[in-house]
């Protein structure tokens, strides 16, 4: 009989543990998409062009605005460097503002990065 105890405490044990494993998971803060891809593709500099990330980030970002998520934190800046490479000013500066605004403590690199960007 106490064999037959243990074996059905142990059993209770094991539900209940892989009952908790079973929880679904909480929604991710950010929605990142690409993201990492796209910064791994620009440090390498032989992956994609620039219009190529461009144009996937552009992508991504109207993905994550039509599932209502959150723009992770970089994402408009690097976005916004990679039109500055490409010449376009506007932009460029239209990006690190929205960073800027979304992430108020990014302000002193984003003013940096506004007052010392050159192509």
């Amino acid at each position: 009989m106490t064999k037959f105890r243990l074996s059905v405490a142990g059993t209770v044990l094991l539900c209940t543990f892989l009952g908790g494993c079973a929880a679904p998971r909480p929604p991710a803060m950010y929605q990142w998409q690409g993201y990492q891809a796209n910064v791994d593709a620009y440090l390498r500099a032989d992956t994609k062009s620039l219009d190529e990330q461009i144009q996937l980030m552009e992508e991504d970002l109207k993905k994550i605005s039509a599932g209502g998520g959150a723009v992770p934190p970089g994402y408009r800046a690097h976005l916004g460097l990679l039109y500055g490479q490409k010449g376009n000013l506007d932009l460029f500066a239209q990006n690190v503002q929205a960073e800027k605004a979304q992430y108020p403590e990014s302000s002193t690199f984003m003013d940096f990065l506004l007052r010392n960007f050159k192509k």
